[in-house]
């Protein structure tokens, strides 16, 4: 005898469906069919009455719906590309045993800040929640083949820090695989699974993503392994903060935790990009979710098979997107093109004379829309490269010629120049933007270079376009300063020319920006 134990679990997600009573009165109308039907059966026909099964009407009406055309469905194509897709399970050890933070990305970076806002309870991605308690973490995404030896996509975030991964294709069957290379910047991750040679795989698209077009999500959600949803791509070209590369598809089928590394399938059954994350408070699916376009995850994918890691070009310098405010101090048309904030020392774009203040407007001829656009053409180039720039040099075209570095994988860190410490000079105030500055050689810490912001007014212009106690104006106008009477002169150049607004080139700890600020008339 076996005892029964209590159910104490809480209540199902999937919920049975519903009960329907049947009154008097539907028995009743369901008999009164039921009876007609019976009687059709047997070739008869209530008394006095035509029968409508038999009737030209009922046979034209048939007819006319047969015309129509009948909903679009994906059996065909599910089934075609369902067997390329695997569901991807992870060991790794418990980093929270050791005081870490129960996330796969480094504490303050973009893609962690970004889950900790959109993802569950505890801020881990979609697809990786670790069980406690036995000193491992186990987690679970999803995948696809793309050659027939073994090859697979899956996220970086899903397999990285993995002891072990062991892949389950959709015919049940379980193989180990091996980590060939990620790369964090695009969370894109290769993989090989061991064990056979003959594995079902998808192409990735050659055609870019439109928007209306039809899309089908498979993955593994909730350990769900198989489960396909659908629906269309909502808009192209996303930044969700993750880094300069950010240029995801945000599509609108159910996806949600599992998902992650999972294919976005087109309708000729190719694969448009790889889902990694989802906008959802809650933790679900909130008919948000972005993927990697397929033509990123091409040139990744190929990088990481040959040699393991990615290789990026680089021209070494900090830019930041031309606002109208920009363009119209800059004296241009259109708000197009990338700013030139500060180029880094020794960096090809430094010796090739390239300053601050300039205007990136094309590469190779191809015009840049936005300092992200110049951030991903650039990237997309192998080190080596010689490219040509197009630049907007102090009002003048310019073209420029180099050769591309290497992105580095690591960022120097600067300490701040600014300690907080100005108590040799009270600063002067510039009268219409609500801040007092004073010269950086008198403030502990700020250089010699440029005047300190010391002090900023909450409703001034000042503040409402970021500035803050410490950061050090290095030029208006396009002039270098060092008092609040260079700052004054600046100014006033700037309404001489009818200038709306004078740009300002800021430095922020390390990091320099221009800021378009607006000037009064009069």
């Amino acid at each position: 005898m076996t005892d029964r134990p209590t159910d104490r679990s809480p209540p199902s997600p999937f919920k049975p469906a519903r009960r329907f009573g049947v009154t008097a009165r539907k028995f009743a109308l369901m008999a009164s069919v039921g009876a007609g039907l019976g009687l059709a059966a047997y070739g008869l026909s209530p008394p006095d009455r035509a029968d409508l099964f038999t009737s030209p009407a009922h046979a034209q009406v048939n007819n006319d719906v047969s015309k129509v055309a009948q909903p679009i469905g994906f059996a065909d194509i599910v089934e075609r590309v369902k067997p390329s897709v695997i569901s991807v399970k992870i060991r790794m050890k418990d980093k929270a045993i050791a005081g870490e933070e129960d996330s796969p990305f480094q504490p303050g970076s973009p893609m962690e800040r970004f889950f900790r806002r959109f993802g569950g309870p505890d801020g881990m991605p979609p697809g990786l929640r670790g069980r406690r308690g036995h000193g491992v973490v186990t987690g679970q995404g999803s995948g696809f083949f793309i050659s027939a030896d073994g090859y697979a996509v899956t996220n970086n975030h899903v397999v990285d820090g993995a002891d072990k991964v062991e892949v389950t294709t959709d015919d049940g069957k379980t193989y180990t695989a091996k980590v060939i290379g990620t790369d964090p910047r695009t969370d894109v991750a290769l993989i090989k699974v061991e064990g056979g040679s003959n594995f079902p795989f998808a192409k990735l698209s050659d055609d870019k993503a439109r928007i209306g077009d039809w899309v089908l999500a498979v993955g593994n959600p909730f350990g769900l392994g198989g489960t396909v949803t659908a629906g269309i791509v909502s808009a192209s070209g996303r930044d969700i903060g993750n880094g300069p590369y950010d240029d995801f598809i945000q599509i609108d089928a159910p996806v949600n935790k599992g998902n992650s590394g999972g294919p976005a399938f087109n309708m000729k059954g190719d694969v448009i990009g790889v889902n990694t994350a989802i906008y959802s408070p809650s933790g679900g699916s909130v008919g948000i979710a972005f993927s990697i376009p397929a033509n990123t995850v091409k040139n990744v994918v190929a990088q990481l098979k040959d040699k393991g890691s990615v290789s990026r070009g680089w021209i070494g310098v900090q830019i930041q997107p031309v606002t109208s405010d920009i363009a119209d101090s800059l004296g241009l048309k259109n708000a197009e093109g990338a700013l030139v904030a500060e180029p880094q020392a020794n960096s090809p774009a430094a010796k090739a004379g390239i300053e601050s203040g300039d205007v990136i407007t094309s590469v190779n001829g191809s015009t840049v829309k936005d300092a992200r656009e110049l951030a991903r053409t650039i990237g997309g180039l192998a080190p080596g490269t010689s490219i040509k720039l197009n630049i907007l040099h102090k009002g003048t075209d310019k073209v420029v010629n180099l050769t591309l570095g290497i992105l580095p994988n690591t960022v120097e860190a600067k300490a701040d120049l600014y300690d907080g410490d100005h108590e040799s000079s009270r600063g002067s105030e510039v009268p219409k933007l609500g801040m007092t500055v004073a010269p950086a050689a008198s403030v502990a810490g700020a250089g010699t270079a440029g005047v300190v912001v010391v002090d900023v007014d909450p409703k001034s212009a000042a503040a409402d376009r970021g500035f803050k106690e410490g950061d050090v104006i290095l030029e208006v106008g396009g002039k270098g300063v060092s008092s609040s009477d260079d700052v004054r002169e600046a100014i006033k150049a700037a309404r001489a020319d009818n200038k709306n607004s004078v740009l300002m080139r800021v430095r922020t700890g390390s990091t320099a920006r221009f800021v378009a600020v607006p000037i009064a008339k009069s």
